[in-house]
């Protein structure tokens, strides 16, 4: 057998790519924002019901397993807890079954956490970052900021925030989504992603960059809730040219409610027939000491090397893909 030993990508993406690291930690630098680096294999992982992960045991069969993280969001926190101050880490992160166009299951990401920023002024702090990353001319005006609820009424006629399952199955119906019924059932989430994924997402390559906020409180992952309205909770994707590229949140720091969260995630997946896991404890530990105001984002950097080299497909800016690792 002959092996391809080649990179799947060209050299100059792999100098993009460093300059584009390079463009990154100047900005952090210049923010007075600490890098730091966290483990990608731990004794834990997030509880997200539609995340799957690698872990240990699928190598050894022993138990307890050790996991690759899908995300480096707990560590990170622990840090802030153990009062870093504003912090930033760019790593690679695992997600077992995501391989497509836009995904690979080993992945680089950006992440950071802003001490006493809120949704908004996070939300600034992505653009100002995109800013220098992006072509000009995604710059000519600034990124369209709009509401979860007004952006999913608009293009599908629905309320996002209160639950009707006749006329969400009756939108799929005339958009001819057969198989949303069959999918979502009666779970307003689930039909929430997939109306937005298949709807919605399509609908905002017009505006460039866009940034969508407030998302409806029963997709809050580890956003807190809104007080002025308690039916959404201070989270924000980023997507350019309708791709999904950035998630970040007003981070929530109540140890109750993030517990009461991953034990309706973990109901759930044991619902859907998924691989059972146990809370962080030592994540909830850390939030138990305390957790500082704060608001962070993650950013997909392969995405983000796609857009600015204009390549359609994952492996072309990735040195081994998957298939060639």
């Amino acid at each position: 057998m002959v092996y391809a030993w080649q990179p799947a990508c060209s050299i100059e993406l792999i100098r993009l790519r460093a300059r584009v690291l390079h463009e990154i930690r100047l900005f952090f630098y210049a923010e007075n924002v600490l890098e730091v680096e966290t483990p990608i294999l731990c004794h834990a992982i997030g509880t997200d019901p539609f995340l799957d992960f690698f872990s240990t045991a699928e190598l050894t069969g022993k138990q307890p397993s050790l996991y690759l993280q899908t995300s480096p969001e707990f560590a990170m926190k622990r840090l802030l807890a153990a009062q870093t101050g504003s912090i930033y880490q760019i790593t690679k992160a695992f997600r077992k079954g995501e391989l497509g166009r836009l995904h690979n299951p080993e992945f680089s990401m950006l992440e950071w956490y802003r001490v006493g920023y809120d949704l908004r002024q996070l939300m600034d702090d992505a653009e100002l970052l995109l800013g220098r990353l992006l072509p000009e001319e995604y710059f000519s005006e600034p990124a369209t900021r709009l509401c979860y609820a007004d952006v999913f009424q608009q293009y599908t006629g629905l309320n996002a925030l209160q639950f009707d399952l006749e006329c969400y199955q009756l939108v799929a119906e005339k958009r001819g989504l057969v198989d949303a019924i069959r999918l979502c059932a009666d779970d307003h989430s689930s039909w929430l992603d997939f109306l937005f994924s298949h709807i919605v997402q399509q609908e905002l390559v017009k505006y460039g960059i866009c940034m969508i906020y407030d998302y409806p409180a029963c997709l809050p992952s580890l956003a807190r809730l809104n007080t002025d309205n308690p039916l959404t909770v201070a989270r924000v994707e980023v997507f350019v040219n309708g791709i999904e590229l950035a998630n970040g949140y007003y981070e929530l720091a109540d140890p109750q409610q993030q517990r009461q969260r991953f034990e309706q995630e973990i109901l759930i997946r044991e619902r859907n027939g998924a691989e059972r896991v146990q809370q962080d404890e030592r994540f909830l530990a850390a939030l138990q000491n305390g957790l500082p105001d704060c608001s962070g984002i993650a950013i997909g950097l392969d995405r983000l090397l796609m857009i600015i080299s204009q390549k359609n497909h994952i492996n072309e800016v990735l040195a081994f893909p998957v298939e060639n690792a």
